[in-house]
């Protein structure tokens, strides 16, 4: 069964920076993508950023310039170090593995919380 477990999150003064990781287990193969996506109170869960097996990244406009996006594939392992938070960030995160292998896959983890003070 496969398993995202996420670590990083916390409390961060605006500007500040956080580095979010997520690591997968009990999965045999590399998955097609993985990412971030959060989800602020009275709000929908929106992308953050993803990564293709490929090293293809897709990010949100309203997190360009500030959120980098990595992956080990070997490890199904990714990283989103983010870098001067506004309170705007706040938010839980929620790591996420999706595409297509005898069939459509999507795995989400618990959500880690990131809350950035003004």
């Amino acid at each position: 069964q496969v398993q995202l477990v996420e670590s990083g999150g916390g409390l961060v003064q605006a500007g500040g920076s956080l580095r979010l990781s997520c690591v997968a287990s009990g999965s045999s193969f590399s998955f097609n993508h993985m990412g971030w996506y959060r989800q602020a109170p009275g709000k929908q869960r929106d992308l953050v950023a993803r990564i293709s097996s490929g090293g293809r990244t897709t990010y949100a406009d309203s997190v360009k310039g500030r959120f980098t996006l990595s992956r080990e594939n070997a490890e199904n392992t990714v990283y989103l170090q983010m870098n001067s938070l506004k309170p705007e960030d706040t938010a839980v995160y929620f790591c996420n593995a999706a595409g297509i292998r005898f069939g459509k896959y999507d795995y989400w983890g618990q959500g880690t919380q990131v809350t950035v003070s003004s």
